[in-house]
């Protein structure tokens, strides 16, 4: 059975069950007081153009109701909120207590009118405190291969979503040319890697590499889509590989 639609709260954070692996849980709460620092630093700031690009594919309106899942600080959050408006609504759910505190410290301090429309919710990806087909969009950025059991996950977001509606999700790429997963281990290894020990960070960031090789490919991105009922599904591969979007239609 669904569960409820959590209360229309203000910016502060609403709570569900987050029976949810306690180690990845901890590593996502430590690295969130540099984890937009890092993210901007590792990056050149090429990620804030990847989740424009990620918004844009899920296709909110004006007035829609959305949901950002994984949403850490907030970044597609705020990008949703000015797609659908003040009159539209964005809810944005973590299992990280304290990557929500930052994003709501954001939300405080950002002057657009329309981020009021934003509601914090600290969460289980795989168990959605919220009605059958209740969104109109959704996105997730850099959470899908983070999640234990990702057909569960995908099967909560098509549950959650309204017919067609489409969900847009970025991560990095697993890719299928050698030459790709090469460079992208080359650069956690001396580029990531040592950039986040300047911030006592280096075992967390060091697992990026053993997550994108659990993670799925592409082409198996879009089959597993359509195994829990999506119509269409398409993987795009984008900064040249190292990074993919899927964008999947109910």
């Amino acid at each position: 059975m669904a569960s409820a639609t959590p209360p229309p709260t203000s910016s502060s954070l609403w709570r569900s069950r987050v029976p949810c692996s306690a180690e990845r849980q901890g590593l996502f709460s430590r690295i969130a007081p540099v984890y937009d620092k890092l993210n901007d630093v590792l990056s050149l700031g090429q990620h804030l153009i990847w989740k424009r690009m990620s918004v844009s594919w899920a296709g909110a309106k004006r007035r829609d109701r959305v949901l950002d899942l994984c949403c850490g600080s907030g970044d597609l959050a705020f990008l949703l909120s000015q797609k659908v408006g003040p009159d539209g609504q964005v809810c944005a759910l973590d299992f990280s207590k304290d990557q929500l505190l930052i994003a709501t410290a954001r939300q405080d301090l950002y002057w657009k009118a329309c981020y009021k429309n934003i509601k914090w919710i600290e969460g289980d990806a795989l168990d959605l405190p919220f009605a059958d087909s209740c969104f109109d969009a959704m996105t997730v950025g850099y959470g899908l291969r983070n999640l234990l059991d990702k057909q569960r996950a995908m099967k909560e977001i098509f549950r959650v979503l309204k017919p067609g509606s489409r969900v847009s999700i970025l991560d990095f790429n697993k890719s299928t040319s050698s030459l790709i997963t090469q460079s992208q281990e080359w650069m956690i290894d001396n580029v990531v890697v040592p950039v986040a020990s300047n911030y006592r960070l280096s075992k967390e960031y060091r697992y990026l590499k053993a997550s994108i090789a659990e993670y799925l490919t592409g082409k198996e991105l879009e089959k597993l889509a359509k195994e829990v009922g999506f119509s269409d599904a398409k993987h795009y591969e984008i900064a040249g590989g190292l990074m993919g979007n899927l964008v999947a239609t109910r």
